[in-house]
């Protein structure tokens, strides 16, 4: 296997863990990225290795050689830009997720002040329930069971208020989360983009010399042709 085809099947399992993962798992994503950005990286430093081998070569290297060596500057930058695609998916995957995790803040934000609402209502309720315990004499008992039982309802007013408040809470958290691996994400974008320029500008580089080097032998044969005759 040569390394034209090792850096294919590098890009295709990095391809295939991103679409395959959980996109919710940091990990998953995290170590992707990496990977790809090494793919990438390594991509670069070929396709700038057959340029440097091509000006080392010179006009000792035959056509056929120089020829190989564009070729394979071409493929690493294409390599390069199948990984750029692939971190372009993953940081539009963690914008769904972050947009997806700042709805749930909202709606459960909106349950919590209704929630508070019923609280509210539920406390003056038993305001009201004690002040007519201190006032109506006669209606004691009646008036000590509607205090007890909005009391009951304030307390279960209270805790589901407090498990609204974790909810929105976990969700703030995850928003903080995503919010950081956009980040990661977006500078590793950022990384990829220059080594797949580098890369770039490494094979025009290399297919710049393999026609200076084409046109050189064509006009060497020519010197020799009109010395023969």
């Amino acid at each position: 296997m040569n390394e034209d085809d090792k850096n294919q099947r590098e890009i295709r399992y990095a391809e295939g863990g991103t679409c395959n993962s959980n996109p919710g798992n940091p990990n998953n994503s995290k170590k992707t990225t990496e990977k790809s950005s090494n793919i990438a990286q390594k991509a670069a430093q070929e396709a700038k290795a057959a340029s440097d081998a091509q000006n080392i070569a010179g006009q000792q290297a035959a056509r056929q050689v120089k020829t190989q060596l564009a070729e394979k500057a071409v493929q690493a930058a294409k390599a390069a830009e199948e990984v750029l695609s692939g971190k372009k998916v993953i940081v539009d995957q963690l914008q769904e997720e972050v947009r997806e995790a700042q709805s749930v803040v909202q709606e459960e934000s909106a349950s919590m002040e209704q929630e508070q609402a019923n609280v509210n209502a539920a406390v003056q309720a038993a305001r009201q329930s004690q002040d007519q315990l201190k006032t109506l004499t006669r209606a004691m008992q009646t008036a000590k069971a509607n205090a007890a039982n909005a009391q009951a309802a304030a307390n279960g007013a209270q805790k589901s208020l407090r498990e609204k408040e974790e909810l929105v809470d976990a969700a703030k958290r995850r928003v903080e989360e995503l919010s950081s691996q956009l980040k990661n994400a977006r500078q590793e974008l950022a990384n990829t983009n220059r080594a797949a320029a580098r890369a770039s500008a490494a094979a025009s580089e290399a297919k710049a010399n393999a026609s200076r080097n084409k046109r050189r032998l064509e006009n060497i044969r020519k010197m020799r042709t009109m010395k023969k005759r």
